[in-house]
């Protein structure tokens, strides 16, 4: 069913009832706050998602859902990443935008998970507005999903990774009824950034999610899982400071306020870089009972678009003041990093010959980047043998002075929204359209036909780079692991301007 509801409006009927939505430009559409699971509240907290209810009448789907609860970002950072907040309790909810609200379209379909380190963001991110997708004919569905410790707390009475379970509960919602919003249910790609690529990396090795998805596109994450003990030790901290049992059943009680901020105290001086207490997918028999990254490289039957940015630790330590504060520790820095990374001293020897300029911190931050992105997936898309891999750099420098090619810097020329206002928080005021035309038409590409535009990886060599020329050593850095012989042949990347 889709009918006009009255002016600049639109009904579809989905499996658990009518929604309305808003009419754009060209005929797109947008229903926001579709509820995919039932408000995981009191007893269901910390359960698996369960069945939404039915609804008589029709449901309006005008404005973002709640999302899901979260401390906010500290003030340094929330000034470059907007993450909005929605109150409520019903946050297990999801958006569509659609350029034909009505089945028999089959249209490709895409799947957003937002990032956030597992503990903030939600798609009600302006950045992450779909409408451009739907313009050029995709299908794109964003989802929110629990955060924290109500996602990833570890306790014994209640199950693990329940926020990658309210992902497949989305997905399912997604193969259920996206037909009726003009989607193709068999062209479904799952994509996501940061901690949302690393739930995609999951979702590949998930066997829950299996059928649920074609193709799915990692950016800026890689498929892993966190030690249970380390998880495990974060719940211990806040029950201790909440002075409460580390059991979902004593958490259930505590007021979520309080919840909240025992978190917040206790993840306050982790970093990605720098690790320490987190919250993060662990292994699991039911939900991942294979280490990711290997099952994932196993899934030859699913295309990838993979990639990173080239400065992706300047997001990490430049507004905080850490890259000045690493740069005086001198050669204990790089010597600290190159321990935690793996590297060896050719490896390290390359990285300098390729930033001779650099400075410690510098040389740190693409190391640790090294370990935790591009060696993990480069060696997911070179693993694989039937399936492509397409493995892509972003390495336009952002017009903030001191954040380069950071992290999460690429979304607002993937989503095509750089003329949203929050886009410049990160980006700066005079990002280019004609790259966001660029790189948001190679994954529109890739939704429709599997293929962004340019070769599959084929196990070695630079990846495609878009916003070029490649900063002087990002290359190098990705591949430092394997020597300087491979370091030197990513000197002259091909280049998407």
């Amino acid at each position: 069913m889709s009918a006009a509801g009255g002016s600049g409006r639109t009904r579809v009927r989905t499996g658990h009832g009518v929604v309305e939505g808003r009419t754009g430009p060209g005929g797109t559409a947008v229903f926001r706050g579709i509820p995919y699971a039932a408000a995981p509240v009191g007893a269901l907290r910390f359960a698996a998602p369960q069945p939404p209810a039915a609804w008589d009448g029709v449901r309006d789907a005008g404005a973002y859902g709640p999302t899901a609860p979260k401390v906010p970002y500290p003030p340094v950072f929330a000034a470059l990443l907007p993450d909005p907040e929605v109150p409520g309790e019903d946050c297990l909810n999801l958006n569509v935008w659609t350029p034909a609200p009505a089945p028999g379209a089959r249209l490709p379909v895409m799947v957003w998970l937002h990032g956030g380190a597992l503990t903030r963001g939600s798609s009600a991110v302006p950045v992450y507005d779909g409408s451009a997708f739907a313009r050029d004919g995709v299908v794109l569905v964003s989802a929110n999903y629990r955060l924290g410790v109500l996602g990833y707390g570890l306790f014994p009475d209640a199950p693990a990774n329940r926020g990658l379970l309210d992902q497949i509960a989305a997905l399912a919602w997604v193969r259920e009824n996206i037909e009726a919003f003009g989607g193709d249910p068999d062209r479904v790609t799952v994509f996501g950034e940061s901690a949302g690529a690393i739930s995609t990396g999951a979702l590949l090795a998930a066997p829950r999610a299996t059928g649920l998805f074609a193709q799915a596109a990692l950016q800026s994450g890689a498929p892993e899982v966190l030690p249970r003990e380390r998880v495990r030790a974060v719940v211990r901290r806040m029950a201790s400071l909440l002075k409460v049992p580390a059991t979902a059943g004593a958490f259930a009680q505590v007021p979520l306020p309080d919840l909240l901020a025992a978190q917040g105290a206790v993840l306050r001086r982790s970093s990605p870089l720098a690790g320490g207490p987190a919250f993060g997918l662990v292994a699991d028999p039911d939900t991942l009972p294979a280490d990711p990254l290997e099952a994932a490289a196993a899934r030859d039957d699913v295309p990838l678009l993979l990639g990173w940015t080239s400065e992706e630790y300047r997001l990490w330590l430049a507004p905080s003041g850490a890259l000045r504060l690493l740069d005086r520790f001198g050669p204990l820095t790089v010597a600290l990093a190159r321990a935690r990374s793996g590297k060896d001293r050719a490896a390290l020897r390359a990285l300098r010959a390729a930033l001779p300029g650099a400075g410690p911190a510098e040389l740190a931050g693409q190391l640790l980047t090294d370990r935790l992105l591009r060696d993990p997936l480069r060696r997911l898309a070179g693993a694989r043998r039937s399936a492509p891999s397409f493995v892509y750099e972003f390495a336009w420098p952002s017009g903030v002075p001191g954040l380069g090619s950071c992290h999460a810097l690429e979304l607002g020329f993937v989503f095509d929204t750089l003329s949203v206002p929050e886009s410049a928080w990160l980006a700066g005021p005079d990002a280019p359209q004609e790259l966001a035309d660029r790189m948001h038409a190679a994954w529109v590409r890739f939704a429709v036909a599997g293929d962004p535009g340019w070769p599959a990886w084929n196990g070695d060599g630079p990846p495609m780079v878009f916003g070029g020329p490649l900063p002087a050593g990002a290359g190098a850095g990705a591949g430092a692991g394997a020597g300087a012989q491979e370091a030197e042949a990513e000197v002259t990347p091909p280049v998407l301007p």
